[in-house]
């Protein structure tokens, strides 16, 4: 059986995308592999538990849904690459700092190896190139395992990031990986994306597969 499972789902709609996650950690068990989900969104604005209506400046016509996630108001759109974690953290002997920490360093190595320079910062999760933000992180644990997961920005309209406070931060100013590395396309990002998670989650067999 595999340790863990990392599924290339393409886009797929956030709400029952959101659904398929509760789903899924409610009725796993301890014999469920781990999985990790790499899709895209169509656009839409996410609103986490601690998130205030007045960091959200004017949504148009991008919907806007409140999630259970931690963390504030972020976007997701098509050309960003979402990761969502389906963990066992009690099985995996992890904590969800541990968690955030992993997936921290994972895409700071990921960047690297494509010779950007970043670093997450102590008072906002997430990642940075200088005081830009290039990935964002919202996690939430439910009987031991966590879901939800990470968002980098690959090669995307950022418009839509101007209409909200990131994550609570008003100005925050947002970058993606295109604009330092203008030839990237989102499948090579992911592919090496994936490969720093499983290194640094630790499972040694590993099933990939196409959709759900």
């Amino acid at each position: 059986m595999p340790e863990l499972i990392v599924r290339s789902l393409g886009e797929q709609p956030y709400l029952e995308t959101w659904e398929a996650m509760k789903t899924f950690t409610a009725n796993r068990d301890e014999t469920v592999a781990d999985e990790l989900w790499c899709l895209e969104h169509p656009g839409v604005y996410t609103q986490g538990q601690a998130g205030k209506a007045e960091h959200i400046l004017a949504p148009g016509d991008i919907p806007v849904i409140q999630v259970d996630r931690g963390g504030q108001v972020t976007y997701h759109g098509p050309g960003q690459l979402v990761i969502y974690l389906m963990i066992n953290l009690t099985r995996n002997r992890m904590g969800i700092r541990a968690l955030v920490d992993e997936i921290e360093q994972a895409i700071v190595r990921t960047l690297a190896g494509l010779g950007v320079e970043s670093a997450p910062r102590a008072d906002a999760p997430g990642v940075y190139v200088d005081t830009s933000k290039i990935a964002s992180l919202g996690l939430r644990v439910r009987r031991g395992c966590s879901f939800h997961g990470l968002a980098l920005n690959v090669d995307m309209d950022m418009e839509p990031f101007r209409r909200i406070n990131p994550c609570g931060y008003a100005g925050l100013a947002m970058c993606q990986v295109r604009d330092f590395v203008p030839e990237i396309t989102l499948p090579e990002v992911q592919r090496r994306l994936v490969a720093q998670l499983v290194e640094g989650l630790g499972h040694s067999a590993v099933e990939f597969q196409q959709g759900w």
